[in-house]
């Protein structure tokens, strides 16, 4: 006789967050083939989506633990490395004669990227999400046994949004450094390309993180309070 054990239940933040952390590890790639200049800054586009997913990451650490955000990063491999096969796949299909014509020609430069480009992504969001939620942790001090959204906001509030921001801000230096080092090294000169980078990369997660974590663990706070 066999007995089906119900699997154990998953908190609405998590769920939701999981969803949207998949969603923007697909969606960061893309939009990072537009550089945007922000005042004397210029950075990828990306950045928007990669910084929402730093925040994703803190906030599942406030909430549920750090091994779970550890989970989070893990599996968020799995849509980075299945929409970078089917981006490839796609572009060696044969193109429709009647596609749009700016559209024919845009849609490899756009999505299509080296192998190169494309390991250096991989590497350079494993390293540095991991890392920010290391640092996130760490400046939080020791874990409780149970750390849930119903959990006392101790170490909350100010406190909350300059952990995320220096821990986003170290994170996204090594990004940088990662990126662009397996990118281009040999290819063109990197030092002044790092350092432009990795200052509009600071300074977005010095004005982002802080509203992102806040909303974010609010959020996550309330959905869980409903049981």
């Amino acid at each position: 006789m066999t007995t089906n054990t119900a699997a154990p239940p998953i908190s609405r933040s998590l769920f939701i967050f999981s969803v949207l952390y998949g969603g923007m590890v697909c969606i960061a790639g893309v939009l990072g083939a537009k550089q945007i200049a922000l005042g004397p800054l210029a950075v990828e586009a990306g950045i928007f989506p990669f910084l929402t997913l730093v925040a994703l990451g803190s906030a599942v650490a406030e909430l549920h633990g750090r091994d779970t955000a550890n989970k989070l990063v893990r599996f968020g491999f799995i849509p980075l490395i299945t929409a970078i096969a089917l981006i490839w796949l796609v572009i060696q299909l044969p193109t429709d004669e009647g596609m749009y014509e700016p559209a024919k020609e845009a849609f490899p430069i756009i999505l299509g990227q080296s192998w190169r480009l494309m390991g250096a992504g991989i590497i350079a969001y494993g390293v540095s999400q991991f890392l920010n939620i290391y640092i996130f942790a760490k400046l939080r001090g020791p874990e409780r046994p149970e750390v849930t959204a119903s959990a006392s906001s101790s170490g909350g509030g100010l406190w909350l949004a300059a952990r995320a921001a220096i821990a986003s801000a170290i994170s996204q230096i090594v990004d940088t450094l990662i990126f662009i080092t397996i990118s281009f090294y040999g290819v063109r000169p990197i030092a002044d390309l790092m350092l432009g980078q990795a200052t509009a990369k600071v300074v977005l997660s010095l004005v982002l993180i802080p509203v992102l974590i806040t909303l974010f663990v609010s959020f996550g706070r309330k959905l869980d309070a409903r049981g």
